[in-house]
């Protein structure tokens, strides 16, 4: 095993490829922990993972402090994502710590500014800062017209899609102003599909539509964001016009290479991390794909982070991986990539 990586000062880009590969393939896994204590999260990261994602109320994990401790525990000396979904109303993780915030859609109606928005979102950031989180799969950047009890419902600020731009440009600022990665999702937008994708596979209008409403705030956003500084969540789509037969935008090449080379729908390149949904809990995925394959399918697709709410199932996804690489099914080289977008997304300096 190589020596840790040089803290504090930059790590040299050299080290990445020195990494065993299992450790860079780790550094491209995020897995879902137990919210009741340190356990788990303790025990994944000591294997190598990258990320690890809290769900539920966590307040057992959240109080216990482990999460802050995560970056000393890992082997490769890169830092751990600590990710939660964090958007406000139905969808929050820190509400029985720190009290609950409005629905995206609410914070609108009820005549908040973006200014205020942006507030709000630094002072939960600094909630979930003060916890160890560091990544927020948040604001949701859908739009939507569709009733607040659908899978995206109230957690769209609007159906106008200059609204959705504004407000979550506001949202995103103020996580990142706290120090939290925000993550535009669902990419290329779920705001008018055809039902969830939590229960079964899940259509969008066709691509032109989305060009027109769905796709314009990831267009605006992602023009405006610094790589380091910004992560997109891909969502398991299918759309018309764009995704390939049988897959999702989330395993597509097609969809992830819209939002890599921006050109296809008007945006700039974008070099920041892109994020899977999760890959196991989802049943437009399980009802199709073991999480081996669909984690291996996301990151060829061009993802740089798959997730998956199983942990147990890491040393499984990593053998299976590592065989990928070996045989030319992933290649080593979008590894490599993929593992520089991540490392610097943690705010690790690279130096030659």
């Amino acid at each position: 095993m190589p020596a840790a990586a040089p803290v504090p000062g930059c790590v040299p880009t050299d080290y990445l490829a020195t990494l065993p590969l299992r450790q860079q393939l780790g550094q491209l896994l995020m897995v879902g922990v137990d919210s009741s204590g340190p356990g788990q999260v303790t025990d994944v990261v000591r294997q190598g993972v990258g990320g690890v994602f809290v769900g539920g109320n966590a307040t057992g994990l959240l109080t216990s402090g482990a999460l802050s401790r995560l970056d000393a525990q890992s082997p490769a000396g890169l830092g751990v994502m600590v990710a939660a979904d964090e958007e406000g109303g139905r969808v929050q993780r820190i509400d029985a710590l720190d009290g609950s915030i409005p629905s995206a859609r609410a914070m609108v109606q009820s005549g908040m500014s973006p200014a205020q928005v942006r507030q709000l979102a630094l002072t939960r950031g600094q909630q979930l800062r003060g916890y160890g989180i560091t990544v927020d799969f948040a604001p949701d950047t859908d739009v939507s017209a569709q009733a607040s009890t659908t899978v995206i419902g109230d957690r769209s600020f609007s159906p106008d899609p200059q609204v959705v731009t504004s407000y979550a440009r506001a949202f995103a600022d103020g996580l990142r102003a706290a120090g939290v990665l925000p993550v535009l999702k669902h990419f290329p937008g779920h705001g008018a599909s055809s039902g969830d994708s939590h229960r079964g596979t899940v259509t969008t209008p066709a691509l032109p539509a989305l060009q027109q409403r769905d796709l314009v705030p990831f267009r605006a956003l992602v023009a405006e964001s610094s790589p380091a500084g910004t992560g997109v969540m891909v969502g398991h789509l299918a759309v018309p016009g764009l995704t390939e037969p049988g897959l999702p935008a989330s395993l597509s090449p097609a969809a992830v290479g819209l939002l890599r080379a921006g050109s296809g729908y008007g945006a700039p390149p974008f070099e920041g991390v892109v994020f899977s949904d999760d890959l196991a809990g989802m049943a437009a995925i399980s009802d199709r794909f073991d999480v081996r394959e669909a984690s291996l399918r996301a990151l060829r697709a061009g993802s740089d982070v798959a997730v998956f709410i199983t942990a147990t199932r890491l040393p499984a996804v990593l053998d299976y991986l590592e065989a990928a690489v070996a045989d030319g099914r992933l290649p080593a080289a979008q590894v490599q990539q993929s593992l520089r977008r991540v490392v610097l997304a943690k705010q690790v300096p690279l130096c030659a």
